[in-house]
């Protein structure tokens, strides 16, 4: 069997086929990468997948891709995924989202391919939810507060118009935070771990700096949400939407105050304007139910690990970059 991951040299991308190595063998693994891409996250795995160079707002390109790969199954995880970005990108974040998932779909229905595929949602779809609908469910309304949000619903929607116009295997999943080691350093807790990180080593003062730390969001580790992105696939129905997500809301002042607690030194906090945005998702819990019930998928990772891990990965490259 041929899997393609889209995004592959990124944060999931790379946890996805180390899951895929390690648990299905005798599944060849494809990636997507983009001449700027940084191969960091997958040099360990260079030797073991292969890489195609493809510009997926290109519809040539992705349409020459799919015709030489032909995969069985698709995991389309590339994206302009960082929020505040798009605040300052809206029509960039929707080329890069929203284009190249229709080059995609149009690709496979030009090819005559009918590859299962997974489109990774997010729970910023939800947006603007009231107290009375925590935990979210799926037939939740999506009410985006971000132009990241608005793309992530278009590309949950086009999935759905695609499976019931052309009966393509399309499946849905709209996974809650995720976070883990490699996470890139924009995202808050990797970005927590790596301002300690570099106080530890001497290269700031014992200050970190924060946004918004009243938000409440469902974390789940990268490497339990990567499995459960496979058993998406291999059990999901087409057409379906999934939450894929632990259930736990964690208030992101106390997922800091936990990061300081394992850090060598005492550290004060400090709010920066500059990380606060124009509008927040005031709280983000799922209920995958749902999902559970067709898939079995529970967390197995403990959120302490998560955090250890992910501090323990900036401390390293911190170490390293000295």
């Amino acid at each position: 069997m041929r899997v393609l991951i889209t995004g592959i040299t990124g944060f999931a991308g790379s946890h996805l086929a180390e899951y895929i190595l390690a648990h299905h063998p005798d599944v060849e693994v494809y990636g997507t990468y983009r001449w700027r891409s940084r191969m960091d996250n997958i040099r360990h795995l260079l030797d073991r997948i292969r890489l195609i160079e493809c510009d997926l707002t290109d519809a040539a390109a992705v349409y020459w891709t799919l015709r030489d790969v032909r995969p069985d199954w698709i995991f389309h995880l590339a994206a302009q995924s960082f929020v505040p970005t798009s605040w300052k990108l809206p029509a960039e974040t929707f080329a890069v989202n929203v284009t190249a998932q229709i080059h995609i779909f149009e690709a496979c229905r030009a090819l005559n391919l009918n590859p299962r595929i997974q489109i990774a949602g997010s729970s910023e779809e939800y947006g603007m939810v009231h107290p009375d609908e925590v935990p979210i469910r799926e037939t939740n309304p999506l009410r985006p507060l971000s132009p990241y949000a608005v793309s992530k619903v278009a590309q949950d929607l086009l999935g759905y118009q695609y499976h019931m116009s052309y009966r393509m295997h399309i499946i849905r999943t709209r996974g809650f935070n995720h976070t883990g080691p490699r996470r890139g350093e924009v995202f808050v807790i990797s970005n927590f771990a790596k301002q300690i990180a570099e106080i530890e080593a001497g290269l700031r003062p014992p200050v970190i700096h924060v946004g918004n730390l009243d938000a409440i969001r469902d974390f789940t580790d990268v490497r339990d949400m990567v499995r459960g992105y496979w058993l998406a696939l291999a059990n999901g129905e087409p057409g379906e939407v999934y939450n894929i997500a632990s259930g736990v809301g964690r208030k992101i002042r106390d997922v800091l105050d936990a990061l300081l607690r394992m850090a060598n030194r005492p550290i004060d906090v400090q709010v920066d304007p500059s990380r606060l945005r124009p509008s927040d998702v005031p709280i983000l819990i799922g209920d995958a139910s749902k999902f559970r019930a067709i898939t079995g998928w529970q967390p197995e990772i403990p959120f302490e690990r998560t955090l250890e891990d992910t501090l323990n990965y900036w401390r390293e490259r911190v170490r390293a970059s000295r």
